[in-house]
């Protein structure tokens, strides 16, 4: 038996295959999961559409998560289609490209607005929205990144709804603990993904990783997985409210090894 079996989940941000929610997905179902994937629009339907066939997902819908109308609309869609839910994903964010490349201190009020209302937000109405579908034991899940806590350049807005994003773990996991449902995050090291590429500096970002974490090498979407089936099995009953780092211990180190940096330094 998987150490999901019987639960089902459903997973909201799927791009395409690089995903860290496909990632999380395909684990999911590894693990004897019925999942169901949800995308942004109809603009990536044509890459999600084969990914969900490939594991004959019969739950694959749309939702504009800033519209209140489309979440009731998707959660009662899964009412109607598995009945109860036992786990819920968010890996959703979204700054706007200038708020990304100028200063922090010149983000836009309307940018402000937009970065925290996908990227925030729509974890808060998720969770309220899918409440009432799900059996107590069950979990829901974020994707953050370090820099909601310390400073990562070209990050600037999204940093600061990142944080955001990880208070808002701590009070939904303090409102639903009655309940018997658990709200964990996963912060991911950089991964190669259509979010990731908006970043400024990315590829960069992307090269020296190794150089700085403790384990020295690159992580994946489906490390991610991993971590997520662990925090959404029975295994972590008893976790809730934390942010879990897979990042190949990046997050531990106050400065990167000497030996490394000169081994960066030569490589170019």
């Amino acid at each position: 038996m998987g150490l999901l079996e019987g639960k089902t989940a459903v997973v909201f941000g799927v791009a395409n295959h690089r995903s860290i929610a496909w990632g999380i997905a395909k684990a999911f179902h590894r693990e004897g999961a019925r999942v169901g994937i949800s995308y942004a629009g109809p603009t990536l339907e044509k890459w999600v559409r084969p990914l969900a066939e490939s594991l004959n997902l019969d739950f694959v819908e749309p939702c504009d998560v800033t519209r209140d109308e489309d979440i009731e609309a998707i959660a009662q869609k899964a009412r109607d289609h598995f009945g109860q839910v036992d786990i819920l994903v968010h890996s959703i964010a979204y700054a706007e490209q200038e708020d990304l490349r100028n200063p922090y201190y010149q983000t836009s009020r309307q940018g402000f607005h937009k970065a925290m209302d996908i990227s925030v937000y729509s974890f808060v109405a998720l969770a309220r929205a899918f409440l009432p579908l799900m059996r107590e034991g069950g979990a829901i899940l974020t994707m953050t990144y370090y820099g909601g806590e310390k400073v990562a350049p070209g990050y600037n807005v999204m940093g600061v709804a990142k944080a955001a994003l990880e208070a808002s773990v701590r009070y939904l996991a303090y409102n639903f603990g009655p309940k018997g449902i658990r709200v964990n995050a996963i912060s991911a090291g950089p991964i190669r993904t259509l979010a990731a590429s908006g970043v400024p500096g990315f590829r960069t970002m992307y090269k020296v990783f190794p150089y700085f974490a403790a384990l020295k090498e690159h992580i994946t979407q489906d490390d991610v997985g991993n971590a997520a089936v662990f925090l959404c099995s029975d295994l972590a009953s008893k976790i809730t409210g934390q942010v879990l780092f897979v990042d190949c211990g990046a997050s531990i180190m106050a400065f990167p090894d000497p030996e490394n940096l000169k081994a960066l330094s030569k490589e170019g």
